[in-house]
């Protein structure tokens, strides 16, 4: 499998939806995704073997996470990425915005602290390493807002408008090491906004919320700057295989086109996420204040009743 343009590339019919969706393994990404599937599978019955409960929906979410990654890197899609931008284009958005999202509602994180077992005493096993992860200062350190905007809009600017893209997409590990990369900032992103597993930043619905429109105009301009351009922005793609029967600059303006129509279809799917999730907990702060009130006899009504009487007894 040579990725770099030549060889297989270069005989690539024209590009149709049925071809890209052909299956096409890339070996490292079809493991992974394997592994994640079998892995969380085996936490899941672990939990339901205790007598524990896990929510379906998340299975749902992570497992479709799973497939997302597989539909753009182990289909002929990987392939045709490599010599059009327009469908390198997609699999950058899908695996740095859609997957992250999808993955982080499943909380894998969350299931792994409750399937894996405890270490004995003094002793320091999977879990303990993952809890010591966690509250690790590299962890609040790259999930921090201030660490976390500047790499997810370098993450488009210093890649596709430097030397860099060129370079990493002239080998296969070039161009894995980018797409994880875009997976990983994707989670990274996403896990302090909207994600369900416990975290060193979590700051209130609000500021999730302004975190999410700080890096999306970005992306937008993103996508504008490639549509307007009048010559091809990347090297690697100025010179399109001609058995695909396109034109460079043409297939750059639908990049640019789905750079821009992306990046506001994860905003959109992150703000009901986030909306449900602030719902959620405003419910059970609502229930608790309740079991209160049926603990201290509605102390706290009679206590306002009480002050509302002696405000009367003033006012008279």
């Amino acid at each position: 499998m040579d990725h770099s343009g030549h060889g297989m590339n270069m005989d690539l019919p024209p590009f149709t939806l049925g071809r890209g969706l052909q299956f096409s393994a890339d070996p490292f990404f079809l493991i992974g995704c394997v592994l994640a599937v079998v892995l969380y599978a085996y936490a899941v019955l672990r939990l339901r073997g205790r007598g524990d409960d896990w929510p379906v929906s998340r299975t749902v979410f992570f497992v479709v996470g799973v497939l997302t990654i597989a539909l753009v890197m182990c289909t002929r899609l990987n392939d045709y990425g490599m010599v059009m931008f327009s469908v390198h284009m997609v699999q950058h958005m899908v695996i740095s915005m859609l997957s992250p999202i999808l993955l982080l509602l499943g909380a894998p994180v969350t299931l792994a602290l409750r399937a894996l077992p405890v270490a004995g005493r003094d002793r320091t096993g999977p879990r303990e390493l993952l809890l010591m992860l966690l509250h690790s200062r590299y962890m609040k350190i790259i999930t921090h807002p201030a660490f976390t905007i500047p790499l997810f809009i370098a993450s488009l600017y210093a890649l596709y408008f430097t030397p860099l893209f060129d370079f990493l997409m002239g080998s296969t590990a070039g161009h894995l090491a980018m797409m994880v990369h875009f997976l990983a900032v994707g989670l990274v992103f996403f896990w302090p906004i909207m994600g369900i597993d416990p975290g060193p930043h979590r700051p209130g619905y609000l500021m999730r919320m302004l975190e999410l429109f700080a890096g999306m105009p970005f992306h937008a301009f993103f996508g504008i700057a490639l549509m307007m351009a009048s010559e091809p922005m990347v090297k690697v793609y100025e010179n399109p295989p001609a058995s695909l029967g396109i034109d460079a600059l043409s297939d750059q303006n639908a990049a640019g086109g789905i750079a821009w129509a992306f990046s506001e279809i994860p905003s959109v799917l992150v703000l009901v996420a986030l909306v449900f999730q602030w719902y959620r907990s405003e419910q059970r702060t609502a229930k608790r204040s309740d079991r209160a009130a049926d603990r201290d006899g509605d102390r706290e009504l009679q206590a306002y009743n009480a002050y509302l009487a002696s405000l009367q007894a003033r006012g008279q």
